[in-house]
């Protein structure tokens, strides 16, 4: 009968050789479509004591960004937060596009409303040492001004090669219509 209690009642159990932990559960928690802790502006998991956890689609953030809502993070962060896995979600956050307004990107190439852009971040190397720029490809819509951005491999060149990348492998002079 008590162990019918303790499982309906409580939230996590740990169970070891001679301890166990038992821990309330949360008064709110949400996840996005995929089941990854997400939260925007609020705790992802919060509990009656206060001890919250706050989340973007399953990464987890510190407080001073979480209790933020997106909308209202600064593109400067990404610049200066070191952990790569923060940065990642600050940037989805964010967004690509808005990160190429608001930041000093550096023009790689330009074919057309298209941008080929490399964002460098100081501490992120790869397993040689060698610092790991960010490739993106800015669109702007002709019609309405609209930015978008997307993130492509280290490897391409061009714009022309970045957007044969979008498009899988579709050379973009064999467009025939462009809006």
């Amino acid at each position: 009968m008590v162990f019918q209690y303790i499982v309906r009642d409580c939230g996590l159990i740990y169970p070891y050789d001679k301890v166990c932990i038992v821990c309330e559960k949360p008064i709110a928690l949400s996840a996005d479509s995929n089941h990854r802790l997400h939260a925007e502006g609020t705790p992802a998991v919060q509990f009656a004591d206060g001890f919250s956890i706050y989340a973007y689609h399953g990464v987890i953030l510190p407080e001073w960004y979480g209790r933020l809502h997106p909308h209202q993070s600064q593109s400067k962060w990404v610049l200066k937060e070191q952990n790569a896995e923060v940065r990642r979600g600050l940037i989805q956050g964010i967004g690509y596009d808005r990160i190429c307004q608001e930041l000093a990107v550096t023009e790689l190439d330009c074919w057309q409303e298209y941008t080929l852009l490399t964002i460098e971040f100081e501490d992120d190397f790869d397993q040689v040492g060698n610092a790991k720029p960010v490739y993106l490809l800015k669109m702007t819509c002709p019609s309405t001004g609209h930015i978008h951005a997307l993130r492509v491999p280290p490897d391409v060149t061009s714009a022309k090669e970045a957007i044969r990348w979008v498009n899988w492998d579709i050379d973009p002079e064999e467009f025939s219509v462009q809006t």
